[in-house]
Order: C-alpha cells, then sequence, then structure tokens
C-alpha cells in the first residue's frame, strides 16, 4: 500500500479542517495506521518522525492507554501535530505589521 490519501492530505493540511473533514480523516488514517503497524512499522515510524511526533509523548499515551488501539492514538497525533503547525504557519504568515521596507 502506498502512501494513501488520507496519509497525503494529513501531511499537506494548510488550513484547519472542519469537524466532519477531521472525523473522515481520522478514520482514513486509521485505517492505514493499523496497515502500517502490520505490514511496514518502519515506514510508520519514518511517517512519525517526518511530522515530528513525540517519541515520549507516544509511549506515554500507549502505556496510559493500553485498552485503546494504538492506531487511534498514532492518528490523533498525527492530526494534532500537523494542526500544531499550521497554527505556526498561520502565526508567522501574518506580516502585514511589518513595514514595506522591513519585508523580504
Amino acid at each position: 500500500m502506498e502512501q494513501n490519501d488520507a496519509l497525503g492530505q494529513l501531511l499537506h493540511l494548510d488550513r484547519q479542517l472542519n469537524i466532519v473533514e477531521k472525523d473522515e480523516l481520522k478514520h482514513q488514517l486509521i485505517l492505514h495506521i493499523n496497515y502500517l503497524l502490520l505490514n511496514d512499522f518502519n515506514r510508520l515510524v519514518q511517517i512519525l518522525y517526518r511530522v515530528d511526533v513525540s517519541e515520549q509523548k507516544l509511549k506515554r499515551l500507549l502505556q496510559e492507554n493500553p485498552q485503546t488501539d494504538a492506531a487511534i492514538i498514532i492518528a490523533d497525533l498525527l492530526m494534532e501535530r500537523q494542526e500544531e503547525k499550521i497554527r505556526i504557519k498561520q502565526t508567522f504568515r501574518n506580516d502585514d505589521n511589518i513595514p514595506a521596507d522591513d519585508k523580504w
């Protein structure tokens, strides 16, 4: 299975999703993550590294929630990290208050 649409969509997000979009994306991510857990764990690790998901946070959440499907926890962390990146970009993208002479 190649990088599926949900993962590609997550990695290229440039805006906040509405609740329906977020739920659908999460569902698709969970399916893909479960596939990777069973068939291509190294690829999953690469994705987590690329998105910059905290390894310590992931380990802690997995230990604290042993009855929860690991794919759900991983999908939540991936989405949370991407949303954080979007917020940061939007914060620094707002350069309207910079004088024209100081803009690059």
